[in-house]
């Protein structure tokens, strides 16, 4: 590793160190909170088709075990099993690792910017990218605490999320993130897992799609989409996504 890397990795850890949570978003709302009352029961059921070969698939090429080793830097933000504690750190269990590695890649190449992402993204070769992607695909998918049928605060995003409003020309989000948001298919991995994603990180990309702070989405999609949406149904659907 070259001493420009080592400058590079030491100037990023220090800024994770002074703005906690920085890791997460383009743009860091600050008055997310945490989901709380899980529901077992429907806990229960939540990983019935993680079957070995779902997990090799969405892992894509890398090889998951040497990425264990190679995302130690990731994991301090992201947890160990790609499940973050922090609200403005999005999950990466379970997430498409073509997924990971192409918003890696958009912060090397400038198609996105973060003061931390952009910097550690930096000093990752495509070889070592692609393991630390397949590392934190092999793990179980993000799961959410089954509230969102029940939480006031989610109905408006429920119906959003299920059935879009088509008076707006706004698709329901399961038509590209799949039942429960749980993601398509590996051939369809631009469209990342979300179902069980932390809600203050749903909440902030959703805000910057919107403002177009960012805007590496399939044709513009996700900009599109937002463009239509109220602060309240931002709001609600990231409390109800949260929760799947």
């Amino acid at each position: 590793m070259t001493v420009r890397k080592y400058i590079t990795i030491a100037v990023a850890l220090s800024a994770v160190v002074l703005l906690p949570g920085a890791f997460a978003a383009d743009k860091n709302p600050t008055d997310a909170k945490p989901t709380s009352n899980i529901n077992t029961d429907w806990l229960k059921n939540r990983f019935a088709d993680e079957t070995p070969e779902a997990i090799k698939l969405r892992s894509g090429r890398g090889d998951p075990v040497a990425g264990k080793e190679k995302s130690q830097l990731c994991q301090g933000c992201h947890g160990e099993f790609g499940l973050s504690s922090e609200p403005m750190i999005p999950h990466l269990a379970g997430q498409y690792a073509q997924y990971i590695a192409k918003n890696l890649r958009n912060f090397q190449n400038g198609e996105r910017t973060h003061q931390i992402m952009s910097a550690m993204a930096a000093t990752i070769s495509d070889a070592d990218l692609d393991d630390i992607a397949a590392y934190f695909a092999s793990q179980h998918k993000m799961t959410g605490n089954g509230t969102g049928d029940t939480d006031p605060k989610a109905q408006i995003g429920k119906k959003l999320f299920n059935n879009g409003d088509m008076s707006r020309m706004i698709i329901a989000c399961t038509n590209c993130h799949g039942v429960g948001g749980k993601g398509r298919a590996p051939h369809v991995s631009m469209f990342p897992v979300i179902g069980g994603q932390q809600a203050g990180y749903l909440k902030g990309q959703l805000l910057n799609w919107r403002s177009k702070e960012r805007a590496n989405s399939p044709n513009a999609i996700m900009n599109r989409i937002a463009k239509s949406l109220t602060d309240e149904e931002i709001d609600s659907l990231a409390e109800y996504v949260s929760t799947l």
